[in-house]
């Protein structure tokens, strides 16, 4: 099985998606067990466009148990599909779990802006992203206003005289 999946992931790699799929179909159909090869698929269908598809293999891995840096791709590729399929609820739930797990995965926060977003939940989206900003860039002229920043970030809507 092992060779099958380094197969599938290099065509994914060299930009053959279709034939990456069609074997990890394949594997699935073999190993409907492993939550790698459910991730690898989820993640197969997702590049082809075809999220509807893409989610039972998201659930299934991440019900299986994943490696640690998988499992952080599979909440995000679950989060981000749910999202594009207008479940945000469902959305937000993945990435409340996601980030709960991995609390400083920057990704995933950054994706679960764009649902609050779709959720109207815009102050807690720009929060977010805002927090993001300033802890992950290097540009010096964000860096030089890092506190004014961080201080308004919750204040978005406040006034002063």
């Amino acid at each position: 099985m092992e060779n099958e999946l380094i197969k599938a992931i290099s065509l994914r790699k060299d930009g053959k998606h279709n034939e990456s799929n069609k074997l990890l179909i394949e594997l699935v159909k073999q190993y409907p067990e492993n939550g790698r090869v459910n991730y690898q698929c989820a993640w197969s269908f997702d590049l082809l466009g075809e999220e509807k598809k893409a989610v039972p293999y998201y659930e299934k891995a991440i019900n299986l148990g994943l490696s640690s840096g998988e499992l952080e791709g599979a909440f995000l590729g679950l989060g981000s599909t749910y999202r594009t399929l207008g479940e945000y609820e469902k959305s937000k739930s993945i990435f409340i779990k996601g980030i709960e797990s991995f609390p400083n995965n920057r990704a995933l926060q950054t994706f679960y802006s764009i649902t609050l977003y779709n959720l109207n939940e815009h102050h807690k989206a720009m929060e977010l992203l805002l927090t993001c900003l300033i802890e992950t860039t290097k540009d010096d002229n964000i860096q030089s206003y890092k506190k004014a920043i961080n201080f308004y970030k919750d204040k978005l809507d406040e006034t002063w005289e």
